[in-house]
């Protein structure tokens, strides 16, 4: 008779078996990592090829605007050289190219402005570096007036909320385009004698100022609104009963959450800024020559020499906007929807 404990050892023992041995560690399951909003509206965004494109070319523009001083040395002319003084044998008596379509050549790659000679190539991109330039800076003084004031209505309410919200109605009344036109006179002449001539800079501080003075509104009214229906969220009654300071709970709880709406408003804001400060310089109030600008190229392709001599010299300035003015809207988009994937376009 086999005993008990002989019985037992004869069974072959699963622990000598490789193969029989059961995994003492269970297969892991794949890990799941967390993103961040930020990084699941780049994820969005790549994958909106519209998006990018436009991206890339709202990126080529301010590269060209940043490098023009470099890029007019390697190409070996200036915006400001008057060529029908310098060389006029590349001109008729009355100032207009010989060659045709405005004498576009291997040294001329847009050709020359008929009556002075300008250089088109050199003064298109001193043009959108100028037009950018102040652009960009109306932009970032509109934007960080609308988030102060509405992020304050929002927050604080009351009194303050009350005089806000008045100025902004009250702002939002004035046409703005008749605004802009009728005030820039009037701000140059704060600075400058009228018998002067007016300096770059002055008619720069002017451009930024009057177009800041009534483009803050539209932004400062949806971050009120924004600030609103978060000023009663729990995160932020948690914040008050904490002994949060109103400056600290709004830089560090409502700021935060209203990045959307200012990066999206701001993609909206810029090129509407550019066409508002080229429409100025086309009437004459904003950027005169010799200094390029965007809108003053637009100006001269107006007048009667130019419309019946040379009729290519508007398309380079009026196909560059219109293609940057196109892809930023489209950015725009892209933004809003990468943010807010529920939107539809």
């Amino acid at each position: 008779m086999t005993s008990p404990a002989k019985a037992e050892g004869s069974r072959p023992s699963l622990a000598l078996d490789p193969e029989l041995e059961p995994n003492p560690e269970p297969a892991k399951s794949q890990e799941l990592v967390g993103r961040s909003p930020g990084q699941l509206m780049w994820i969005r965004f790549k994958r909106d090829r519209a998006g990018v494109v436009s991206a890339c070319i709202v990126v080529f523009f301010f590269a060209i605007g940043v490098l023009a001083p470099v890029i007019s040395k390697l190409y070996g002319n200036d915006p400001y050289t008057v060529f029908a003084d310098e060389r006029p044998e590349l001109f008729d008596s009355a100032g207009v190219p010989l060659q045709p379509n405005g004498g576009i050549s291997g040294e001329f790659w847009f050709g020359l402005e008929p009556g002075n000679g300008y250089d088109v190539f050199t003064k298109l991109l001193y043009g959108i570096r100028n037009s950018l330039g102040i652009s960009i800076a109306v932009t970032i003084a509109t934007v960080l007036t609308g988030v102060l004031l509405g992020v304050m209505a929002g927050y604080l309410g009351g009194k303050a909320d009350f005089v806000i919200s008045r100025i902004v109605d009250f702002l939002l009344a004035f046409p703005a385009q008749l605004f802009f036109i009728a005030s820039m006179p009037v701000v140059v002449s704060l600075f400058v004698d009228p018998r002067d001539e007016t300096p770059v800079y002055v008619r720069v501080v002017a451009l930024i100022a009057v177009q800041w003075f009534l483009g803050w509104m539209s932004l400062a009214r949806i971050l009120r609104g924004t600030t609103l229906s978060l000023a009663g969220r729990e995160f932020i009654e948690a914040a008050k009963v904490s002994g949060a300071s109103p400056w600290r709970i709004i830089r560090k709880e409502i700021l935060p959450n209203v990045v959307t709406p200012i990066l999206v408003q701001s993609t909206y804001m810029l090129p509407a800024f550019v066409t508002a400060e080229a429409g100025l310089s086309f009437l004459g109030v904003g950027i005169v020559e010799p200094t390029p600008d965007w809108g003053q190229m637009f100006s001269k392709a107006s007048t009667e020499l130019v419309m019946q001599n040379d009729i290519t010299y508007m398309f380079f300035p009026g196909i560059s906007m219109i293609i940057f003015i196109v892809a930023f809207n489209l950015l725009g988009d892209s933004v809003r929807d990468a943010f807010d994937p529920k939107t539809a376009r």
